[in-house]
C-alpha cells in the first residue's frame, strides 16, 4: 500500500478522479469544479503550468469565446430574428417537424463549416429566436429538447464528417504520425454516414420527441419582413467572410478560433462594431468558458502525466480482444474508448487510442486502419455531457440543466449501444473492412 501511495501518478489521478466524479454527478457547479481542479493540479505540482491551465490556449476556449461574443451580436441587430421568422414560416407545423429540422440543420451546416463550436454559436441564437416565435418559453421541456438539438446535432453526427469534428482531426494526425496512414474525406464518409449519421440522427430526433415534448404553433404575424437595417447588412457580410474563411482553412491555413476571434474583436470595436461593453459583460458567459478550459486541462494533464498511457495499458489486458471472436473484439474496442472517454473527454481519446491501435489490430486479426476507424462510434457517444464540449456548451447557452442533458447523453447512448453497434459491425463487413 505504502508502494502505491508512493507511485509519482497517486496524487495526480486522485486530483483527475475527484474532478471528474464532480462532474458527473453535478455536486458542484461545473466552473467551480473547473476552478478547484486548477488549483489543487498547481498546488500539487502534478504537471507544469502550461499544461493545466493548456484549456485557455486551446483553439477549442476561444472558439467558445469568440461564438458567445458573435451570437450576441447576431441577437442584438435583429438578424437572429430574421433568420428565425424565415425558418418558422415552414418548421413549425408540428414538433417532429421542427425538431428534425433542427437536427438536419445542424448536420448540414457541418459540410461546409468546420468548427463544432462555430456552428453552435451561429446556430443557438437562431434557434432560440425561431423557439419563441412557436410559442416555446425559455426553460421548458421543449427548449430544452431544442438546445439539446443543436448540441448533440453538432458534435455526436458530424463525427461522420472528417474536417467537421476536432476529435476526427486528432484521430487523423496521430494515425498518419504514428503508422503514415492519410485518411481519405469520401471513404470515411462512406464508413461512418449510414450508421452514425442518418441512424443515429434519426434516433435523436426521436429520443428529443419522446424525452421532451413541446407543441409548438405556427407564427401568427406573418407580415412581410421589413428591410435589413445597416447593422444587420454589416454584420451578415462580417459573417460570410468568418464563414468563407472557416470553409477555406485548407487554404489560407488560419484556424477557425482565430477567424472567430479576429471577428469577436471587430464586433467589440467603438463605433465600429455592434456591442458595447456592458452588453459584453452581461452577455459573455465566463462561467462556461472556465468550465470548457477546465475539460481541456483535464484532458491535456491526464495525457502529459501518463494516466492515460498507464489506463489503455490495462485496458489492453483485461478487455476480450480475440481473432476468433470479432463481434466480441469490436465491442471491446469501442467499450475501451468509451471508457478512455471518461478520463481524457473526446477531443483527448483519439490521441491515446490511436498510439495502441497496432497493438490492438495484432491481438484483433483486424486490419489496422480498421481498428482506428472503430473508435469514432465511442469518442462520438458521450455518456455524460462534461465528455464532449461542444454539448457543454450548447447547454450554457441554452441554460439547459444538467439532468436533462445527462438524460439525453445516456438515452442516445443506449441506443447507439445496443442498436446501433451491432449495425455499425454488420456495416463494416458490407464493405470488407473487417
Amino acid at each position: 500500500m505504502s508502494l502505491w501511495f508512493s507511485h509519482p501518478l497517486f496524487l495526480p489521478s486522485i486530483i483527475v478522479g475527484v474532478t471528474i466524479l464532480l462532474w458527473a454527478t453535478s455536486l458542484l457547479p461545473e466552473f467551480i469544479t473547473a476552478l478547484l481542479f486548477f488549483a489543487a493540479a498547481m498546488t500539487a505540482k502534478v504537471a507544469p503550468p502550461d499544461v493545466i491551465f493548456g484549456g485557455f490556449a486551446s483553439s477549442a476556449f476561444w472558439l467558445v469565446f469568440s461564438g458567445f461574443v458573435l451570437g450576441i451580436a447576431i441577437r442584438k441587430t435583429g438578424l437572429a430574428d430574421r433568420a428565425a421568422r424565415a425558418l418558422s414560416s415552414r418548421l413549425t407545423d408540428s414538433w417532429l417537424l421542427m425538431v428534425g429540422s433542427v437536427v438536419l440543420l445542424s448536420y448540414a451546416l457541418a459540410f461546409v463549416m468546420p468548427s463544432n463550436m462555430g456552428r453552435i454559436a451561429l446556430l443557438m441564437p437562431i434557434v432560440a429566436a425561431m423557439a419563441k416565435r412557436a410559442g416555446i418559453e425559455d426553460g421548458t421541456r421543449a427548449w430544452y429538447g431544442l438546445a439539446l438539438a443543436v448540441g448533440f446535432g453538432t458534435f455526436q453526427l458530424s463525427a461522420t464528417i472528417l474536417p467537421a469534428n476536432v476529435p476526427n482531426l486528432v484521430m487523423s494526425g496521430a494515425a498518419e504520425g504514428a503508422y503514415g496512414i492519410h485518411l481519405n474525406y469520401v471513404p470515411y464518409l462512406l464508413l461512418h454516414t449510414p450508421v452514425l449519421g442518418w441512424l443515429k440522427g434519426a434516433a435523436l430526433i426521436g429520443l428529443i420527441c419522446w424525452l421532451f415534448p413541446g407543441k409548438p404553433h405556427p407564427p401568427r404575424d406573418m407580415e412581410p419582413l421589413p428591410p435589413m437595417s445597416c447593422d444587420e447588412k454589416r454584420l451578415a457580410w462580417l459573417l460570410a467572410v468568418v464563414l468563407t474563411l472557416w470553409v477555406t482553412e485548407s487554404w489560407h491555413g488560419i484556424g477557425p478560433a482565430w477567424t472567430g476571434l479576429v471577428a469577436a474583436v471587430v464586433t467589440l470595436l467603438p463605433r465600429i462594431g455592434f456591442i458595447n461593453g456592458e452588453e459584453f459583460a452581461s452577455g459573455v458567459n465566463i462561467r462556461t468558458c472556465i468550465y470548457v478550459a477546465g475539460i481541456l486541462g483535464l484532458a491535456i494533464t491526464v495525457t502529459q502525466t501518463g494516466i492515460g498511457a498507464v489506463v489503455g495499458n490495462a485496458l489492453l489486458h483485461i478487455m476480450p480482444l480475440h481473432e476468433d471472436a470479432p463481434f466480441t473484439s469490436f465491442l471491446a474496442l469501442t467499450g475501451i474508448t468509451s471508457a478512455l472517454n471518461f478520463i481524457m473527454t473526446a477531443n483527448g481519446v483519439p490521441a491515446l487510442y490511436t498510439t495502441f491501435a497496432q497493438s490492438f489490430s495484432d491481438a484483433t486479426g483486424f486490419p489496422l486502419l480498421s481498428v482506428i476507424m472503430i473508435q469514432v462510434l465511442g469518442y462520438s457517444t458521450p455518456l455524460l455531457p462534461y465528455q464532449a464540449s461542444p454539448i457543454v456548451v450548447a447547454m450554457a447557452l441554452g441554460k439547459v440543466p444538467a439532468r436533462a442533458g445527462m438524460l439525453l447523453c445516456l438515452a442516445l447512448a443506449a441506443v447507439s449501444y445496443l442498436l446501433l453497434l451491432p449495425l455499425d459491425y454488420a456495416w463494416y463487413q458490407v464493405l470488407g473492412k473487417l
